[in-house]
């Protein structure tokens, strides 16, 4: 599965999910693009799933129609992250395309 970090996502995460292709937004060069254009160009770059700590997304975003699974960390803090591993890797194994998970840390 191809999966898009969003800035703020701990980068340490990427570790977990070696059974998957995981870019950043800054090495595709997307760092200054808008979340509604985000998420197009995340779809148009063929990801699947969209990782993220903007709690406020669904709230700024017509989340309608979209083709990626978004998953929200409820917080940006590696540490607190890593204790909850099991529960992130099941949130991007479960959410469906255009579906959208939080996951509470």
């Amino acid at each position: 599965m191809r999966i898009l970090f969003d800035q703020g996502t701990p980068a340490p995460l990427r570790k977990h999910l070696l059974a998957h292709t995981v870019d950043t937004t800054a090495e595709r060069g997307w760092s200054t693009i808008s979340n509604g254009d985000l998420l197009r160009c995340a779809e148009e770059g063929g990801y699947e799933v969209f990782i993220t700590t903007d709690e406020n997304l669904r709230y700024q975003q017509n989340l309608s129609g979209r083709r990626i699974g978004i998953v929200v960390l409820m917080a940006t803090s590696w540490p607190r992250a890593q204790k909850h591993i099991p529960e992130i890797l099941a949130a991007v194994n479960r959410v469906p395309g255009g579906g959208y998970e939080e996951v509470a840390l």
